[in-house]
């Protein structure tokens, strides 16, 4: 799993978003066009089919030795 569409927030800035009631301080990942954001989704998509994939490989070798 990845934090890509999630923000790490700090304490710092925890503690501005409790004044913030506007919500002008609130800023998640950004692209430049839609399909620089489509291409990072799919990206990071395709990245994590990959690790699934070789998650389930290992375990499978794994098993298989038992």
């Amino acid at each position: 799993m990845t934090d890509f569409l999630f923000a790490i927030p700090s304490f710092l800035s925890g503690m501005g978003e409790a004044i913030d009631l506007g919500g002008t301080m609130i800023n998640f990942n950004s692209s430049d066009s839609h399909e620089e954001a489509d291409f990072i989704a799919l990206y990071n998509d395709w990245a994590m089919v990959g690790n699934d994939i070789r998650y389930a490989m290992k375990h499978y070798d794994e098993h298989e030795k038992l």
